[in-house]
């Protein structure tokens, strides 16, 4: 029997929470975390944002990193959320113990800060210059922990972080790796706030997914992280949940538009489904990727259809919650996705008022009771890169 890769701990900081029970309360009361920026300098102040209301040189003191660190806002983000993982699961780090993070922008909230610095020959800020690169924020996490084994970077946009937990999940179950700390960190930039916006995507108003007024999404922040552990070591450890079925697939149909009948996201949810050995009629619930863009939200309840023929599960997205965290965002929702299986509620989608005619669907709009046992959690990415993560409430 398929039981899955245990989940022994899980760590979030987000716009609604600065760790687990934080953001579980925001989600209950429905508070959104999307306003204005503060940290984040930018001439669009019109455009909300899921902001983190911490300023780095707190974020650094909670870490107890030395004044002259070169740990970017995504590294200290990614860092107090695995900690957080860490923590909870108990783990020793050892040879045996990897490190698999997402991430799209890096360090590149220093580099941009700095760039005019770099230019002009000034040296004072030279250690945030290799931050560019997503791969530093990775080392320097596993610099932080002192995990010395296996260490890789994923950046395949925003399916990063869930496409880092299945590579997790994956070395696991072919025995190269006993624990693995696993998830994904972003944070606001002026680069991915202008670049969304000249992608005409961003909305000047709170996102509202899977409606038929929805006019665009809204950034945020955050990292999330999770420890998964071998079954040969867990001796009678707590286990949240087990990660029990996961699908990766790229329908290559446009640089960051998804296809129209939702071919990539179709294809993972039913490689998740196949390799979990269930049926879609047993899942009870889906953590939707739902982007609140007028293309992403129409292709995937367009495949959400095609898998669920004989009808659609309870379904939700929680980004009016978070704003779309980018690489961080498979992550946020792993960890809700384990939250809702072990509080047997599904979180609402917010600011939905009206179905879309094209296919009539209508997600889950406040706290729901519900028997839980399975759920589906989507992230999809530009360039086509989708992936689905089955969580399973644990059997023990």
């Amino acid at each position: 029997m398929n039981k899955g890769v245990a989940v022994t701990g899980m760590g979030i900081i987000s716009a609604i929470g600065n760790n687990i029970e934080e953001n579980y309360r925001s989600l209950l009361a429905s508070n959104s975390g999307i306003g204005c920026s503060e940290f984040l300098k930018t001439t669009h102040t019109n455009i909300p944002v899921a902001e983190i209301k911490i300023a780095n040189e707190t974020l650094s003191k909670h870490l107890n990193l030395p004044k002259n660190h070169n740990f970017t806002r995504a590294a200290l983000l990614g860092s107090l959320a695995a900690k957080e993982a860490i923590e909870q699961a108990g783990i020793k780090i050892d040879d045996e113990t990897g490190f698999i993070s997402g991430t799209s922008v890096g360090g590149m909230d220093a580099t941009e800060n700095h760039f005019k610095e770099f230019v002009a020959g000034k040296t004072e800020n030279k250690r945030f210059i290799r931050s560019q690169h997503p791969g530093f924020t990775t080392e320097k996490m596993a610099e932080y922990f002192g995990i010395t084994g296996f260490v890789s970077t994923i950046s395949t946009a925003c399916s990063s972080g869930a496409n880092a937990i299945m590579l997790g999940a994956r070395m696991i179950k072919a025995g190269k790796l006993k624990r693995v700390i696993v998830g994904g960190t972003d944070c606001l930039t002026k680069f991915t706030l202008n670049g969304f916006n000249a992608l005409m995507i961003l909305s000047n108003n709170p996102c509202r997914a899977f409606d038929e007024h929805r006019n665009g999404l809204n950034l945020g922040e955050g990292a999330a992280y999770l420890v998964l552990e071998a079954e040969d070591i867990l001796n009678r450890k707590p286990v949240l949940g087990r990660l029990k079925g996961y699908g990766n697939a790229n329908d290559a149909f446009h640089q960051t538009a998804s296809s129209e009948n939702g071919e990539g996201a179709y294809l993972a949810m039913q490689e998740a489904i196949k390799s979990a050995g269930i049926t879609p009629g047993e899942i009870d619930c889906i953590n939707a990727h739902g982007t609140a863009t007028k293309n992403n939200d129409l292709s995937e309840s367009r495949a959400i259809q095609r898998i669920f023929e004989a009808g659609i599960p309870d379904f939700s997205s929680t980004k009016a919650f978070t704003g779309h965290t980018l690489a961080a965002a498979g992550a946020l929702e792993a960890v809700y996705s384990l939250l809702s299986l072990s509080k047997q509620e599904i979180f609402p989608n917010l600011n939905f008022s009206q179905a879309m005619p094209e296919t009539g669907l209508q997600p889950v709009t406040e706290v729901k009771q519900k028997k839980l046992n399975l759920i589906l959690s989507n992230s999809f990415g530009f360039g086509g890169n989708c992936t689905s993560l089955i969580f399973a409430k644990d059997e023990a």
